[in-house]
This record gives structure tokens, C-alpha cells and sequence, in this order.
């Protein structure tokens, strides 16, 4: 099952549904369906652990619970809530792929993405005494949609989780960044030759040699620059990029290289620092302007702050002790169903928006997330 949701997708029923479930036929008391469904609202109202999913689902009026899909029992006609181990024990053993494919909007188109970011997090809080901590890789589209992610295996790189994860989606013509450490012959092929996409890596000191290429190119008769300037964090930030077609770099498909200097000033101290990387791609100048660049590289940084920073500052993500099974790889994926919904509903401050959903926890999310009335 693919774990992106650039293809057709509906939400699963029937057999589907029976595919996913983790649990065995006998002794379930509650529909998947209606737990995914629990715990993804719980974490649109603020939720950050186990514990929390547990209570939202305790507090739960009869209505919400209704619109979950939670069933009746007993001659009352009540529906009783499942407990919070109920819900740990779903989420630590739902595959990850199932847990997309349920909370997937209805109906949704098949669009191909302009521009892709890739990048790299590490749930600290999942480290325990004899296991690392569990590192996501994930990839957010032009509108900081995160669209995929996957869980790094112990013991191996995002190298290749870069291209397994790109695999199953028709990205031909997108434009996909990545950081310096996907800056690999192996990853350039594979996004040019195999996708037909268009490569956007950093090239920093981890490849000595090339960044010594890049270094050595003529800079000074660079023509095609673009200023860019922002202000926020605490700091002032000029980025000048300058723009250099060639052809002899020794790195597949590259076309055009581009200097991305970083003069950064701290408002508080007024400290000033400047920092130097290189970017290459396959694009030719016609194609890849430095306003274009600049575009797509200001979208690859969004990755970090508009997913894993929110993600951090909004359900403290690198604290919770969630450590076992597929856990912290779900919890991170409900947590981005909420900030996606969000932003297609054209929230701009995840923070208040997140909070407005937690003043009314029984019915904003489940109206978010699409729940059925």
C-alpha cells in the first residue's frame, strides 16, 4: 500500500479495512476506523501522549462518540469509549502505510506536485537504553503539505530511504531538494534518469571534492544574482545567490551551480555571521532562474520550520516517552494530519489554530478531520 497521498484515495472499508487491522478477528470491541479517528481528533485538540488520547476519550460526550463510529452496547443504548491502552496497543501496531491510508481526505485528486523538500527528523524522545532514536524522513509538497514519510531502519542512512520513499509517486517535472547528505550520484540518477523529476542538492564540506569544484568556479563573472531578504527568528537574514551554467562538475545531470551566501544578523547582539553553501541542479538557465532556486530553497527550509519545528513546539515531540512498535512514526503522522488539514483550511498560526480547536475538543476536530455527521 503507498504511503503517500498523491494517488486517488478513498477511506478504507471493508476488506481494506480488515487488511490493515493489526488485531485478530476475535475480541474487538471497537471498529479501526472509529480509534484512528479518536486519536487523530485527540491530537488536533492538543493531545501529546497515550495518556491524553485517553482522557479526550473519557471526557467524549455520546454525540462525538456517535460521529467516530464508536458503537452501541448493552440495552441503554450507550457508547462506551475505548480505554487509553485500547488506543496505545492500535497505534503502536498499526503499519504506518494502513494509519495514512485511513485518515486520508475522500476523493482526493491525483495532482502532481510542483516542488518536493526532503528531509530528516529524529523523535528524541523514542530513545531508550538499547534502541536509537526513531528518525522520520519525510516530504512536504510546495503548499508545506507533508505527503509521505518513512521510518529510518536502525542501523542504515536516509540515503536510500530518499529513494524508497520517492518510489511510488509520479513526480515527473517536480523539482526535489534535498540537503547536503543526499548529495549522492546514486540519488541525482535516480531523480533524473528513473522519475524524470529535477534534482536540487546542497553541496556542503561532507563532499570535499565537489564543494572544491563548486568553490573554483568563476564567481566573479557571474551575471545571473538574486537578492533575497528576510526577518523573523530574532535575526536579519540577506541571502545573495549567484547563478554559473556548467559542464564540467563531474556530477551526473548537473547544469547550472549556484552560491548561496547567508549574511545573518542578530537583532539582540548585533552580531554578524555569514555562512556559504552551493547548490547544483539539472535544470538548465532557462529553465532554473535564481529567483527560481531561491523559490524552491526557501520551500526546502520550510520543511523545518513549518513541520518539525511546530511539531516540536506544539505536542513537545522530542519529549514524550512514546518508544515501542510503530508508535512514534504514527503519532508523528497524526500530528501532521492535523497541521495539513489546517493548512488546507488556509490557517496561517498553527498555534492559535491549534488552540481554537482545543476550546471546543468535541467538535472542531472531528469537523477538521471530515468525521461524518
Amino acid at each position: 500500500m503507498p504511503a503517500s497521498v498523491l494517488s486517488r484515495s478513498v477511506l478504507p472499508t471493508g476488506d481494506l479495512v480488515e487488511d490493515v487491522d493489526p488485531r485478530g478477528r476475535r475480541g474487538r470491541r471497537y471498529p479501526l476506523v472509529a480509534l484512528v479517528r479518536a486519536a487523530a481528533c485527540a491530537v488536533a485538540a492538543g493531545a501529546r501522549s497515550y495518556a491524553a488520547v485517553g482522557h479526550w476519550l473519557r471526557r467524549a460526550p455520546q454525540d462525538a462518540l456517535a460521529r467516530l463510529g464508536f458503537p452501541v452496547r448493552g440495552a441503554l443504548g450507550v457508547r462506551p469509549a475505548a480505554s487509553m491502552d485500547t488506543v496505545r496497543r492500535v497505534t503502536e501496531r498499526l503499519h504506518p502505510d494502513g494509519l495514512a491510508a485511513l485518515l486520508r481526505p475522500t476523493a482526493t485528486e491525483r495532482v502532481r506536485p510542483v516542488r518536493l523538500a526532503a528531509d530528516g527528523k529524529s523523535a528524541r524522545g523514542s530513545r531508550t537504553r538499547t534502541r536509537t532514536a526513531a528518525h522520520l524522513l519525510a516530504v512536504t509538497d510546495q503548499n508545506d503539505q507533508d505527503i509521505a514519510q518513512l521510518r529510518i531502519p536502525d542501523k542504515t542512512s536516509e540515503v536510500p530511504c530518499l529513494r524508497e520513499i520517492l518510489s511510488p509517486l509520479d513526480i515527473a517535472g517536480t523539482w526535489v531538494s534535498a540537503d547536503a547528505l543526499h548529495t549522492q550520484r546514486e540519488t541525482a540518477r535516480f531523480l533524473v534518469e528513473g522519475k524524470k523529476a529535477h534534482c536540487l542538492l546542497t553541496v556542503k564540506l561532507n563532499q570535499p571534492t565537489l564543494y572544491d569544484r563548486c568553490r573554483r568556479l568563476p564567481w566573479d563573472k557571474a551575471t545571473a544574482k538574486y537578492y533575497d531578504r528576510t526577518e523573523g527568528h530574532g535575526r536579519k537574514e540577506t541571502r545573495v545567490i549567484q547563478v554559473l551554467t556548467v559542464s564540467h562538475l563531474d556530477f551526473p545531470h548537473a547544469r547550472q551551480a549556484a552560491r548561496v551566501t547567508r549574511h545573518r544578523t542578530c537583532k539582540a547582539t548585533g552580531k554578524q555571521t555569514r555562512q556559504t553553501v552551493y547548490v547544483i541542479t539539472d535544470l538548465p538557465s532557462h529553465q532554473a532562474k535564481p529567483q527560481d532556486i531561491t523559490q524552491s530553497l526557501r520551500g526546502h527550509w520550510h520543511i523545518e520550520n513549518k513541520i518539525h519545528y511546530v511539531r516540536d513546539t506544539l505536542w513537545d515531540e522530542d519529549h514524550p516517552q512514546i518508544r515501542t512498535g510503530h508508535g512514534p512514526e504514527n503519532m508523528a503522522t497524526l500530528r501532521n494530519t492535523t497541521l495539513n488539514r489546517l493548512r488546507a483550511a488556509n490557517a496561517t498560526n498553527m498555534t492559535e489554530a491549534v488552540r481554537d480547536l482545543s476550546y471546543e475538543p468535541f467538535t472542531a476536530p472531528l469537523n477538521l478531520l471530515g468525521t461524518p455527521r
